[in-house]
């Protein structure tokens, strides 16, 4: 079957002559093995928002997870945990882009709002630069729900594939349920056809969900097309109870399309996920005009202004001189002994944990001190949704 017939639309890319001339000069410089991270790629391969923002994109369907806490049954949550987080694969642009390389200090803030009027609050900051990590907190208290971690991606250019290594991990806690933390380890993402034939973004590798507590893990393989067979985007999976190795689930489909879950002992198979009819629940950002100058969207606006009318030389232009000054303060800190340390993250144990530590057991106090330490100066309630 050709590769026109078994890839989604929005994952496949043909470049026009010039952005092919221009990526095939900068890989004929690179490497096999090389370390992206130090290659400025050019501007047409970017996605207009940073890595800080993308994230989010995990937490567009609250309505899969904001009960869960509630179930009774620890199975059953953790079937709800897996769902949620399958379900944010689908979100990206079309064709081959890459989020922006969030600069040190750089940080990103949003809230949701929900139909029974409880609240979700967001924060994610560049809390290291080489290497580069994302750390990350959401919190809704009164949904006894906070997810947390830290994306470490290592870059490598594998001949006519780009590979982001997605390093780090990701952590669900129900706090109404001490003791009981999900912990995700995510695939890997390639980028194939960057030298020849057409650009393809994959997802593959394993990724792991686990819960000590409940003694369940579920095992998943993102599989990547083979050159003659198979097909892209397909997902297969066990959820097993860890200790026996008793296997309760397998799950198949594709995480772009529809997700399968087969119950092993009654035989019954049902949608897990269907991406067709997945809406986005809006995220709520403040404007760029009222953002600080190291916030996502303010910093990068001139960048993505130029990439939205497709003036590659100006976003050319604006992206090297964010980059040049991320440089320059570097030196400047090194040179005056100063010692950068983030904003809203502490590093212990291999961590990034969120500064707020100490929350109330009240879920509106605790909702009160989240939002008034991340938005510091803005109020939630003067966020807007200009664009979800």
């Amino acid at each position: 079957m050709a590769d026109e017939e078994n890839a989604n639309i929005t994952d496949t890319e043909v470049l026009d002559d010039e952005p092919r001339s221009i990526l095939l000069g900068l890989i004929s410089q690179l490497r096999k093995g090389m370390d992206l991270h130090r290659v400025t790629l050019p501007t047409f391969v970017l996605e207009p928002r940073s890595m800080l923002e993308r994230i989010t994109d995990f937490m567009s369907h609250p309505e899969l997870i904001l009960s869960v806490p509630k179930e009774p049954n620890p199975t059953k949550r953790f079937v709800g945990v897996v769902r949620y987080y399958l379900s944010g694969w689908h979100i990206k642009p079309k064709g081959v882009k890459k989020p922006y390389n969030p600069i040190l200090g750089e940080h990103f803030r949003a809230c949701w709002k929900f139909s029974d009027n409880t609240e979700a609050y967001y924060v994610s900051e560049q809390v290291s630069h080489h290497p580069p990590i994302s750390a990350y907190y959401y919190a809704s208290p009164e949904n006894n729900l906070i997810i947390s971690g830290d994306i470490r991606p290592k870059s490598r250019f594998l001949g006519n594939s780009a590979a982001t290594l997605m390093q780090g991990e990701s952590r669900i806690y129900f706090t109404n349920r001490p003791g009981e933390v999900y912990s995700i380890v995510m695939p890997n993402v390639y980028a194939r056809g960057i030298l020849f034939g057409r650009m393809v973004l994959e997802l593959g590798d394993a990724s792991v969900v686990r819960c000590e507590k409940s003694d369940l893990i579920c095992e998943l393989e993102f599989k990547t097309k083979g050159f003659f067979s198979g097909s892209y985007n397909a997902i297969v999976g066990k959820i097993k109870i860890e200790s026996t190795g008793e296997c309760l689930y397998e799950i198949s489909g594709k995480w772009s399309d529809i997700m399968y879950i087969k119950d092993l002992k009654t035989g019954k198979k049902e949608v897990l996920f269907d991406a067709h009819g997945a809406k986005i629940h809006p995220k709520i950002v403040s404007p760029e005009s009222e953002q600080e100058p190291n916030e996502s969207r303010r910093l990068w606006q001139k960048v993505t202004s130029a990439l939205a009318s497709r003036n590659l030389d100006l976003a050319t232009q604006e992206k090297t001189l964010i980059e040049d000054t991320q440089r320059n303060d570097a030196k400047t800190r090194e040179a005056e002994g100063i010692d950068w340390r983030p904003r809203y993250f502490l590093y212990e144990n291999d961590q990034y944990k969120f500064k707020q530590t100490h929350l109330s057991k009240d879920p509106q106090l605790a909702k009160q001190q989240i939002g008034s330490f991340i938005f510091a100066s803005h109020s939630p309630a003067d966020f807007h949704s200009p664009n979800g």
